[in-house]
């Protein structure tokens, strides 16, 4: 089963906050930072596990911080701008179903393996499907009228 982190879990959610209170207020920039604690509350995140996450989200240019009375985190571009691959990339690194994908992976069965090509192909889907998602699509209201017959029940829904 593929699974997200928690922590590219959280950061997804901190994000989707940032860009839903950014819309609430009106704000951009500095103007609608909020602070850790408000995110780790409104979610119920450990403080510090949020605190490290966004530190590296900060750090790979993805949000932005400020210090002060009224600092915080926000978006370093928009909502529409911010794909979810992106976030989950910059908290866990290179996305890989299998070992064998990765760009210097090694397989004892390399001479003989029949799947390495079919594995590639749905790596790269979920890259590619992951790419597509934006954070403003997380913050959207989301519609309670889907169906049953779906598979997940995070971001990634898989219709059967």
């Amino acid at each position: 089963m593929l699974r997200l982190t928690k922590k590219a879990d959280y950061g997804l959610m901190a994000l989707k906050y940032l860009a839903e209170q950014a819309v609430l207020t009106g704000k951009t920039g500095p103007a609608s930072a909020q602070s850790a604690k408000d995110i780790a509350e409104a979610y119920h995140i450990p403080p510090q596990l949020l605190a490290k996450i966004l530190q590296t989200l900060t750090r790979q240019g993805i949000l932005v911080s400020h210090a002060g009375t009224n600092g915080g985190y926000a978006l370093a571009r928009t909502a529409a701008e911010i794909s979810a691959f992106e976030v989950i990339r910059a908290i866990d690194g290179p996305l890989f179903i299998t070992s064998c994908i990765t760009i210097h992976g090694t397989c004892d069965l390399a001479g003989h393996c029949t799947i390495k090509e079919p594995l590639r192909k749905v790596n790269d889907s979920i890259k590619e499907l992951l790419s597509g998602i934006t954070i403003a699509d997380l913050a959207e209201p989301q519609d309670t009228a889907e169906p049953a017959n779906t598979l997940g029940g995070g971001l990634v829904s898989i219709a059967l």
